[in-house]
């Protein structure tokens, strides 16, 4: 089995800036209310034309040029997202046909928030198994199926993409191992309720509300803060390394109030805990790899760093994925 790298990452973020005056006038909340219960200031939202495909699919050129290779060269594309351009076919088709990565299979993940890393470990299954080069991209347009009423939700969610290209290990970035969990008895923690099978959308669904992303804010963090905490023990157990030896953390950026009180029970005292929610949101499946991406631009990380990556969210599901630098 080859070893895996991260050989380059990337980021695109909408043009529209969105304040919290703004996001938060129809929610019947204002700037002081919300930077208050998230550390959020502002986030992105897509213009009219731009679908997650295109999100996507230019932070994939990004990260295909921070790692000095063509899309010619990619053998798989894995697109995590829960706001896909359309239920069909898979965003990463598009993805594929943009970028003229005709050689990739191509295919979308959806794990909710925790996505980026569930597309993470099967690029990286894959191309242990087989080589070659693989796109991992995060992206999501969660602006659209927002209740603007909403404020549990609304003031939360920006839009982005973040890439990652994989490929056999040469020395870059390393990664050491993934862990994968799922929560199905929680469920209904986080949805959207109509728009699938069990519920299509039609005029009632519509005039319930019911195609809007929907959230037990409660319940969803004590989810985070029962569960979290005891899966990284168990990972960082399982990969014989000490919690002393983590350099940086790169969670979900999920709410900013959360994550400071998430972080002693944590029990990581030599971690920096990286952010990109003051300005961009809670960006779904982006909101790791863009994090990361903004890390690794900043020059934050060196050589033999150890880097956590934890992601949580719909489902309920985590991942988790370390990484030596």
């Amino acid at each position: 089995m080859t070893a895996v790298a991260i050989l380059g990452t990337g980021t695109y973020v909408p043009q529209s800036i969105v304040s919290n005056d703004e996001v938060g006038a129809a929610a019947g909340v204002d700037d002081s209310w919300i930077t208050r219960k998230t550390a959020i200031r502002e986030r992105r939202w897509a213009a009219a034309d731009q679908a997650t495909s295109d999100l996507a699919t230019a932070a994939a050129r990004a990260a295909l040029t921070s790692a000095g290779i063509t899309a010619a060269r990619l053998s798989l594309i894995v697109v995590a997202t829960s706001t896909p351009d359309r239920p069909q076919p898979p965003a990463a088709a598009y993805v594929q046909h943009n970028l003229g990565a005709v050689e990739a299979a191509a295919f979308d993940v959806n794990a909710v928030c925790s996505g980026s890393l569930y597309a993470l470990a099967a690029a990286e299954a894959m191309v242990a198994r087989k080589g070659g080069h693989a796109l991992v991209i995060g992206a999501d347009v969660y602006s659209r199926i927002l209740d603007p009423a909403d404020r549990r939700t609304v003031i939360l969610f920006g839009d982005a993409a973040g890439a990652w290209v994989v490929g056999p290990a040469s020395g870059g970035p390393v990664i050491r191992d993934v862990s994968l969990h799922t929560f199905g008895e929680q469920s209904s923690l986080i949805q959207v309720p109509a728009g699938g099978s069990r519920l299509p959308v039609g005029p009632e669904s519509l005039q319930a509300g019911l195609h809007y992303f929907a959230m037990d804010g409660r319940e969803v963090r004590r989810f985070v803060e029962e569960y979290l905490p005891h899966l990284v023990k168990q990972f960082l157990h399982e990969v014989g390394v000490a919690p002393d030896d983590i350099s940086h953390f790169i969670p979900h950026q999920a709410n900013g109030v959360l994550l400071d009180d998430l972080m002693p029970r944590l029990a990581l005292p030599r971690a920096t805990v990286h952010r990109t929610l003051t300005h961009y949101g809670n960006t779904g499946a982006a909101s790791v790899p863009v994090t990361l991406d903004a890390a690794a631009r900043q020059g934050a990380l060196h050589r033999g760093d150890l880097v956590l990556m934890a992601g949580f969210g719909g489902g309920m599901s985590a991942g988790l994925a370390l990484v030596e630098w």
